[in-house]
């Protein structure tokens, strides 16, 4: 049985790499692209070969990308 805080640090829930792209309606290799370049949201590297996705992180890229108009830069 799955402890019901197992996927949270500090009130924050963990999303893997697949569930973080689906929030935000773009492939798992964008986000791996942007680990490696830089751009993409914050993570959490867990392992060597596995990462995690706050989703306060999410939000607030997504946040930190939200403009009115074209003419905004972000």
């Amino acid at each position: 049985m799955k402890h019901p805080n197992s996927n949270t640090i500090a009130g924050s829930q963990l999303v893997n790499e697949r569930e973080a792209a689906d929030i935000l309606c773009y492939s798992v290799r964008a986000l791996q692209n942007w680990r490696h370049r830089g751009g993409g949201p914050d993570f959490v590297k867990v392992s060597a070969r596995s990462v995690r996705y706050r989703r306060a992180d999410l939000d607030k890229w997504i946040a930190d990308r939200t403009v009115s108009n074209t003419s905004q830069t972000i």
